[in-house]
């Protein structure tokens, strides 16, 4: 588990248009991250 402060750890994911976006990309930029639920499942 991360505690605040901590560097995130290095990770790809596919974006909504299924391309894959790795942390590596946005070095040196502000991020946010919104995470939502797939469609069709609980949440």
């Amino acid at each position: 588990m991360l505690q605040e402060g901590q560097p995130a750890p290095a990770f790809e994911l596919p974006d909504e248009q299924n391309q894959t976006v790795k942390l590596k990309d946005f070095l040196g930029h502000p991020l946010v991250f919104f995470f939502f639920p797939k469609a069709d499942t609980p949440g």
